[in-house]
């Protein structure tokens, strides 16, 4: 009984691809448009802690650190509802820098309400919890907004754009 040979593929098979052409070591480092940063997260209060710390890592990481203080807030305060009206639940955050401007949105489990008036009052609800954000992104020149989320399994996605002009004005020094 003869056994085929098996050879394990090297190194260059798997850089054969030739959209993958970029130098191990060539000194480039992570760019402010390739900042893409996304994490799910537990529906807890100390949830908004670790997305601040991630939003912050990565705004550091793409030479963004100037940006931090605006965008800091913002995703505390974005994960802070999230969890307010859907705790226990499962939040997504997601952070994206591009055309000078970084974007941050998070996503909860929070589904519409048929009912217009419950829809309305718990459109009051997040509102007000998202008064100091509303601050933040007014004082970076930004906007914020949110609606139905366009993920399987719906809820709502809450959204904020902040310039790179306006964010690096906000709490100078």
């Amino acid at each position: 009984m003869s056994v085929p040979s098996f050879a394990y593929p090297s190194a260059d098979d798997f850089a054969a691809c030739p959209t993958s052409r970029v130098e191990v070591g060539s000194g480039r480092g992570p760019l402010p448009d390739m900042l893409a940063c996304s994490l799910s997260l537990p529906g807890e209060s100390w949830s908004a802690q670790i997305a601040r710390s991630a939003v912050e890592a990565a705004l550091h990481a793409h030479g963004l650190d100037r940006l931090a203080p605006a965008a800091v807030q913002v995703t505390g305060e974005l994960l802070a509802a999230a969890w307010r009206l859907d705790p226990g639940g499962q939040l997504y955050l997601s952070a994206r820098y591009r055309d000078d401007t970084l974007r941050i949105a998070a996503y909860d489990g929070h589904q519409a309400h048929g009912h217009p008036r419950i829809a309305a009052h718990c459109e009051a609800r997040r509102r007000a919890a998202l008064r100091l954000l509303r601050v933040v992104v007014r004082e970076c020149g930004g906007e914020w907004g949110f609606g139905d989320s366009r993920e399987p399994g719906g809820g709502t996605r809450t959204w904020v754009t902040l310039p790179r002009a306006g964010a690096l004005a906000y709490l100078p020094g």
